[in-house]
């Protein structure tokens, strides 16, 4: 979710109030700088050394709740064989629980690319949420590929939209 917060020092302040983090990270950048580098260095170096994980929210807000129902339903009904040109490799439906989680309504997809897409029902508002998640090998040394994961994620979100009928 978007609105996670950190608690990133429980034994000094136990609250997740945004202002320890933004210290810790005001910290990081501090010590980057000193060598010469910024954030988008370290993600990089995070990405080389286990790849590219980019991802991206795919949300159909809708007048009539019985839509919502209608597109999970097509989902499972007719889950996609591919996602940007990958094999989907296993569907999960979540209704059913999964690897010891409680069940829940949504849908879950794997590609043989380690694409993943998750989707959902709001608990809260009229809408279909879809979590879109892409892993892209990265080079050691390579240059990392920014524009091919957002188009990854971006044929996926065309793919299921389709799919969804929404």
């Amino acid at each position: 979710e978007e609105a996670i917060g950190y608690c990133t020092d429980p034994t000094r302040v136990r609250d997740k109030d945004g202002v320890t983090a933004a210290v810790r990270v005001a910290d990081l950048v501090a010590s980057l700088k000193a060598d010469g580098r910024g954030p988008a260095d370290l993600l990089d170096d995070l990405a080389r050394a286990h790849g590219l994980h980019k991802t991206a929210p795919l949300t159909f807000r809708v007048e009539d709740v019985a839509l919502i129902a209608e597109g999970m339903a097509r989902l499972r009904a007719n889950p996609p064989a591919t996602l940007a040109g990958a094999t989907v490799t296993a569907v999960h439906d979540l209704s059913d629980g999964w690897e010891g989680l409680p069940p829940t309504d949504g849908l879950m997809l794997l590609t043989e690319a380690d694409d993943r897409v998750i989707a959902r029902p709001s608990g809260t508002e009229p809408k279909l949420k879809c979590y879109l998640e892409v892993i892209v090998p990265v080079a050691e040394s390579g240059d990392v590929p920014h524009e091919e994961a957002a188009a990854r994620l971006r044929a996926i979100a065309a793919e299921l939209s389709e799919v969804l009928g929404m």
